[in-house]
């Protein structure tokens, strides 16, 4: 695996993980869009968890947990997949925050949960509703469940049924995300992503013939380098309208 695609800077005593596609890690410097995309959704949401008791479902390399338990009274970060889980253990280490190896659909918390995280995984699943039953068994009373996929409409090309992305059995739309989170909650509320300040400006940018610039100067490797590197989690922005052109969607699912 090439240098690029692996982390770089982890402290001495944890395994670096490598980019394959399947979960998104930070310290990868040609990941940093997909990080921050993710990471301003985990943000958003600890913002919402203060003083809770979480359960960060398919946590993967652990950042979001880690996030999470900024604000929350307790977090258990829950993975199968054994590099993820040995390597979140080691890295993250917070009086407030564990992890666990363990399918989601399987994991039992000691008492009910405040909230249940399980971002930009439901779209791996071949039944979710397994996965969505368990969840709301294992929810206090007043819990919430965040819940965020992938827009078919702004990942796929126009018309297909799903992107190329080999992880991905299924993709939606904010209607049919929708629809399912509502068979199993009394009350789901979605949300949207969406580019902000720079990568706002740089849409507006390649409407008004930027990718021409860019490659007669010769410029295109060295500019994207600068500005992949360059974007952090406030170059995104959480909404709750016109759905049907955000990147990903993220539900707020009451039982």
């Amino acid at each position: 695996v090439p240098e690029a695609l692996k982390q770089q800077n982890q402290p001495a005593d944890v395994p670096p993980l490598e980019i394959t596609g399947e979960r998104t890690l930070p310290d990868v410097a040609e990941e940093n869009y997909w990080f921050q995309r993710h990471l301003v959704v985990y943000r958003w949401i600890a913002k919402k968890c203060s003083g809770a008791l979480v359960a960060d479902m398919a946590c993967g390399e652990g950042y979001g947990s880690d996030e999470l338990a900024r604000h929350a009274r307790g977090v258990v970060g829950v993975d199968a997949n054994p590099e993820t889980f040995e390597h979140a253990r080691l890295k993250y280490r917070r009086p407030s925050l564990k992890f666990e190896r363990s399918l989601v659909e399987e994991h039992v918390g000691g008492d009910a949960y405040d909230a249940i995280v399980f971002l930009q995984t439901i779209e791996h699943l071949q039944d979710p509703g397994i996965a969505l039953r368990h969840f709301r068994s294992q929810l206090g009373p007043s819990g919430i469940c965040y819940i965020s996929t992938p827009n078919r409409l702004t990942l796929a090309p126009p018309g297909a049924e799903k992107s190329d992305n080999p992880w991905h059995v299924m993709e939606y739309t904010a209607e049919e995300f929708h629809d399912l989170l509502a068979g199993h909650f009394s009350k789901v509320e979605l949300h949207g992503v969406f580019h902000a300040r720079k990568l706002q400006a740089h849409d507006l940018a390649l409407k008004l013939g930027w990718d021409r610039i860019h490659r007669r100067l010769g410029m295109t490797d060295r500019f994207y380098r600068w500005f992949t590197g360059a974007i952090a989690f406030d170059d995104f922005r959480l909404v709750g309208d016109e759905l049907d052109g955000a990147l990903d969607f993220v539900a707020v699912c009451r039982n």
